[in-house]
């Protein structure tokens, strides 16, 4: 496969979001249930916990009544939650991109603030597990996104310095922790994250097309 030339020797994605759009099917969830209760769910209130952990916690936007039955509708919607996760398929055009990866003599990880348990389940589900060389996630560090420690964990055990990794992210937390980790990075945002305040010199492409395409789209645009 030819791809542009570049100095990138590998990419390094997130998951939630950015292969698996999880996101949107959670905040779908809790938006329901905010109206169920005359409630509003703020999308920018929402996007503040995107990417990361304990930055927003959306139960205390809800009445005494439903927070004193919280394990009993925590429960039912996760399970709302999986079912539709467990019906949506891979983000457009994804699958091609990282099937490519190695066959252009590039290397690939991920980084989340995800448990293994979780991204292991649905790469396994799609098939997918088996192309990353390296998996850094909240299990393994101290601190999650916006932290860099999660893609300086995961160029370490690449044997690559961050500034030859190409980091793939769909939220503001995300593409911040790659950036202060020293990498480049590309915003594929997603419908939740799509209006979060992304700064214009970061590259943005509006979804998947093809490796070479998400090469350029990152190499034609310059970074703070």
């Amino acid at each position: 496969m030819t791809v542009p030339a570049t100095h990138i020797r590998a990419l390094i994605f997130d998951f939630d979001g950015t292969i698996l759009d999880t996101e949107t099917r959670e905040f779908r969830r809790w938006e329901a249930l905010y109206v169920q209760h005359g409630r509003e769910l703020a999308l920018a209130d929402w996007q503040q916990g995107v990417g990361t952990w304990g930055a927003f916690d959306p139960w205390l936007g809800l009445p005494s009544s439903v927070q004193e039955r919280r394990a009993e509708v925590y429960d039912e919607l996760h399970r709302g939650i999986l079912a539709d996760i467990e019906a949506a398929d891979l983000r457009p055009g994804v699958r091609g991109v990282l099937e490519a990866v190695s066959a252009a003599g590039l290397r690939l990880a991920l980084a989340t603030s995800s448990d293994r348990k979780w991204v292991t389940r649905w790469l396994s589900q799609h098939d997918l597990l088996h192309l990353f060389e390296v998996l850094a996630t909240r299990d393994d560090v101290a601190r999650v996104k916006p932290d860099p420690e999660l893609y300086s964990l995961a160029a370490r055990r690449l044997n690559l310095h961050p500034e030859v990794c190409l980091a793939v992210e769909d939220s503001f937390n995300g593409a911040t922790a790659a950036l202060t980790a020293g990498m480049s990075v590309i915003v594929v945002p997603n419908e939740v994250t799509m209006t979060q305040p992304f700064p214009p010199t970061w590259p943005r492409t509006e979804g998947y097309t093809t490796l070479e395409e998400l090469l350029r789209a990152a190499e034609g645009q310059a970074l703070i």
